[in-house]
């Protein structure tokens, strides 16, 4: 006997969480990183991440953190490297020529130009001070972004990550032992801890 009831209705596929809303383009790559590079004085990486994880929601911290690291042990600047893994993850190869061409592209045009009139009136005590001034305020953006970085392994409550950071930056900015050797032995060590970790709390 066949029953009345309605069959069940099969749930739809959830989408990961961190899969973003909106696929960027890649005019929408382009500009993008360009005005990151436009905006930032001093380095991009405020930048970057304050467009990427805060403005666009293309990634999260997390997704940001882990990308970054992965570029930041790759041949290149870490900044650039980033741009090329970011579009490729959207667009493919196309994509991530777009985003390298925008973080590239306008800043050395800028560059250009400043060169030219600092080949000219570079020396000008007040064009040295106002250099002094600007290099004060790329620290300031770079310790903002360390900090913003750091938030979600305080919220996580990651002793094993904030005892690896402090350590590396301890032997490289006190005790100033070789970048190489620091991190032939930080990588495989926080690696291995991690993966411990990890399969402790899974069983």
């Amino acid at each position: 006997m066949a029953s009345d009831s309605p069959p069940a209705a099969v749930p739809a596929p959830e989408l990961p969480v961190s899969a973003p809303s909106h696929q960027p383009g890649l005019l929408e790559l382009f500009v993008a990183f360009a005005k990151m590079s436009l905006a930032g004085f001093g380095g991009v990486l405020y930048w970057a991440r304050r467009g990427i994880v805060e403005q666009h929601r293309w990634m999260t911290a997390e997704e940001f953190n882990e990308t970054y690291a992965l570029c930041h042990f790759l041949p290149g600047p870490n900044i650039v490297n980033l741009s090329f893994v970011f579009g490729s993850r959207f667009r493919g190869l196309a994509g991530g020529i777009a985003a390298f061409a925008g973080l590239v592209g306008p800043p050395m045009v800028v560059a250009m130009i400043l060169a030219a009139l600092y080949v000219r009136y570079g020396e000008i005590d007040a064009l040295r001070r106002i250099l002094a001034g600007v290099s004060c305020a790329a620290v300031g953006l770079l310790l903002a972004t360390v900090l913003r970085m750091m938030m979600p392994l305080l919220k996580k409550r990651d002793l094993v990550g904030l005892v690896v950071l402090t350590a590396v930056f301890i032997a490289i900015g006190v005790v100033r032992l070789p970048l190489q050797a620091v991190l032939l032995v930080a990588i495989p060590l926080s690696i291995a801890i991690t993966f411990v970790m990890q399969r402790r709390v899974t069983r």
